[in-house]
């Protein structure tokens, strides 16, 4: 009897701990300083950032090419340059 409550406890609590693990937000914790003019060339799209729930820092994602990401600050003149010529992509392409 003791064994069973015992694994039914173990049991509960590992599915407690991947069900918490699987909260945390996909959040940036720091900006990029500069990037290159190559790797601006990869980047195929963005997401803003907002400082809600568990994400302390406004932020620019932009997504790569192969799934790879960075993130920069939305104050900076390039991020908003590479903003502009992403959406100027996707109006000409639609």
């Amino acid at each position: 009897m003791r064994f069973s409550v015992v694994f039914f406890l173990l049991l509960l609590a590992c599915f407690y701990l991947s069900l918490a693990q699987g909260t945390y937000e996909n959040c940036c914790l720091k900006y990029v300083g500069h990037v290159r003019q190559s790797t601006k060339k990869k980047v195929v799209s963005y997401r803003t950032q907002e400082t809600d729930g568990g994400c302390n820092i406004p932020a620019i994602v932009f997504k790569m090419k192969r799934a790879k990401s960075f993130c920069a600050d939305p104050k900076q003149t390039w991020v908003r340059r590479l903003i502009k010529r992403l959406d100027k992509r996707k109006v000409s392409a639609a």
